[in-house]
């Protein structure tokens, strides 16, 4: 409901729009007056950001000045209009848990989850290699705190079976799935028999979640949390497995970990934007850690319109802007 007075112009339609979650088949249905008054098919915006990290130096600013919408102050008003937001979410939300990580652990207030509802965030991916940093009950925690207001995790689940569900938002008519992955975590999560889990992949489990996906939506959306850290350009196994998705059936690969941006590559149809840097994250150690993508991807007709990336650089206390 936080997006929808910027998204549709008329008061009728604010008045009428509605937006809910279907939990059994994880699907959210964004706009549905609007979808049955507009048959035409009109294009959508989606944005992606990469690390959205709000634990550490930045949750102590957001503490200090009890505004945990700061981080977020100067992008809202590129992230609220999108009809789809997207990103990576590098820390667990919760205040219990045991610290199950390196000396480099995260772990955010549940008020954290009021930034990400005021910047819009619709979708954020929880395979990542911080998101157990303080064991199973603050993952399950972090699971609660999304669903109860109102964003979906993906990429990780109270089972196997949820972590790899691809999650469908229906906008304006058009099914877009998400499905998130990485291998950058300990492998007794990711087992078919884990609860909870985070996905993990390979090409057999690839193929077969893109399968899945696609009897279910008609454009697949994949994240990996993945790369070499600091490096500013793609390895190989990145580009093979991108390329591997969109073989199968996705149209965007969206990867995020590296903390420094890498490149962004049209294939077959499809984009794979290989690393999107940080968004929101504590490393001004350098040039490259201080600076990240925000990415529009237009579409319509169930193919990308347009992919748009916009130059991100945070301010000594963190905070995204554009960049100078």
């Amino acid at each position: 409901m936080h997006k929808q007075l910027l998204k549709i112009p008329l008061l009728i339609l604010a008045l009428f729009a509605t937006s809910f979650v279907l939990r059994g088949e994880g699907v959210t249905v964004k706009n549905a007056a609007s979808a049955l008054l507009f048959a035409q098919p009109r294009e959508i915006r989606m944005i992606f950001v990469g690390d959205i990290m709000l634990s550490r130096s930045i949750g102590r600013i957001m503490a200090e000045r009890d505004d945990y919408r700061f981080p977020f102050a100067s992008t809202t008003n590129l992230t609220l209009p999108a009809d789809v937001a997207f990103a990576n979410l590098e820390n667990p939300i919760s205040e219990g848990g045991i610290h199950s990580g390196s000396i480099y652990s995260f772990r955010a207030n549940p008020r954290a989850v009021e930034g990400l509802r005021f910047a819009g965030f619709d979708v954020v991916s929880v395979a990542n290699n911080h998101i157990w940093d303080y064991g199973k009950q603050a993952f399950l925690d972090t699971l609660s705190h999304l669903r109860e207001g109102g964003i979906v995790a993906v990429g990780g689940g109270e089972t196997f079976e949820e972590a790899h569900t691809p999650k469908v938002m229906n906008v304006r008519g058009t099914r877009i799935a998400f499905l998130a992955y990485t291998n950058l975590i300990s492998p007794f999560l990711g087992r078919a028999s884990s609860t909870p889990a985070v996905a993990r992949f390979n090409d057999e489990v690839l193929q077969t979640d893109i399968q899945k996906a696609k009897a279910v939506a008609d454009f697949i959306v994949v994240s990996f949390h993945w790369g070499d850290e600091y490096e500013t350009a793609h390895n190989k196994e990145q580009e093979r497995v991108a390329k591997l998705v969109i073989d199968a059936g996705a149209q965007l690969v969206v990867g995020h970990h590296p903390h420094v941006v890498q490149e962004i590559e049209a294939y077959r149809g499809g984009y794979i934007l290989y690393s999107l840097g940080n968004f929101i994250f504590d490393q001004n150690f350098s040039e490259d850690t201080k600076r990240g993508l925000l990415v529009e991807v237009k579409i319509k007709d169930d193919k990308i319109l347009s992919v748009t990336p916009t130059s991100i650089a945070f301010s000594d206390d963190f905070q995204p802007d554009l960049a100078k």
